[in-house]
């Protein structure tokens, strides 16, 4: 109360029998301790333990223990497709969206008239060549896909632009490859290259020597040797009739 002097109210909390509430303890009882540490003493950021791994779509984290149990290998995947605005796009996308890693992709026409062939080398592990392969044929405007089977026949075209100062040593270069030049001048020669990874991984090695200005390669595209559909299932057509699926 207002009338009440300082020493009663001195008086009342010494004998008040209620637990204090400002974090205290009640009579006769040790004081409570915190266990947790202090700010001062938390890990910052960089000090904390961060899990290894990348997340599927649904958010969750890919234990990259079970994930290492399969070995990443080279895949070359064929699919036919039909010609519509984005097909491409679609492929692309729907790879990257689930974090495969597309190592080089083409597409071309085909024999049969709105159609086209897409060739994509990814580097993965068999589960992520399969799934890749599955998600794939899910796409409306996909008519056949699969890896291509066996020895496949590949080749990729490569246009290598290098400095002009020795002209004759690159044309014997480029004949020991089987290359052609098709820009000549004072100070550049462009060399236009064929054949599989391998061979043209050898002929710009042997052509760095002369200084490389600039490089485009296409990738590699493929198709399987003799009667065997480069993507599975797949019945070619011919110029007057479509390519179909075998179901």
């Amino acid at each position: 109360m207002s009338g009440d002097s300082p020493d009663d109210r001195a008086d009342e909390k010494a004998t008040d029998p209620r637990p204090a509430t400002d974090g205290g303890s009640a009579a006769g009882e040790g004081p409570e301790t915190d266990s947790r540490p202090m700010p001062s003493e938390q890990p910052g950021p960089r000090d904390r333990d961060h899990p290894e791994g990348r997340r599927n779509l649904e958010g969750i984290r890919i234990d990259p223990v079970v994930e290492a149990e399969h070995e990443s290998r080279r895949a070359v995947i064929s699919a036919l497709v039909e010609d519509e605005p984005g097909v491409l796009a679609r492929v692309s996308g729907l790879v990257s969206r689930r974090q495969f890693n597309i190592e080089s992709l083409t597409v071309g026409p085909t024999t049969v008239d709105g159609h086209s062939r897409i060739t994509m080398v990814v580097e993965e592990t068999d589960p992520g060549i399969d799934q890749i392969e599955k998600q794939m044929a899910k796409l409306k405007p996909v008519i056949s896909v699969g890896e291509v089977a066996g020895d496949a026949v590949t080749s990729e075209l490569v246009l290598l632009k290098v400095e002009a100062d020795d002209p004759a040593a690159v044309h014997a270069v480029s004949e020991m490859y089987d290359g052609k030049t098709v820009d000549a001048g004072p100070e550049t020669i462009t060399v236009e290259l064929t054949g599989d990874k391998a061979d043209v991984d050898n002929a710009i090695g042997a052509f760095e020597r002369f200084g490389i200005v600039e490089i485009a390669r296409t990738g590699p595209t493929a198709l399987a040797r003799g009667n065997t559909p480069t993507a599975p299932g797949e019945k070619p057509g011919t110029a007057g009739e479509p390519t179909t699926h075998d179901d």
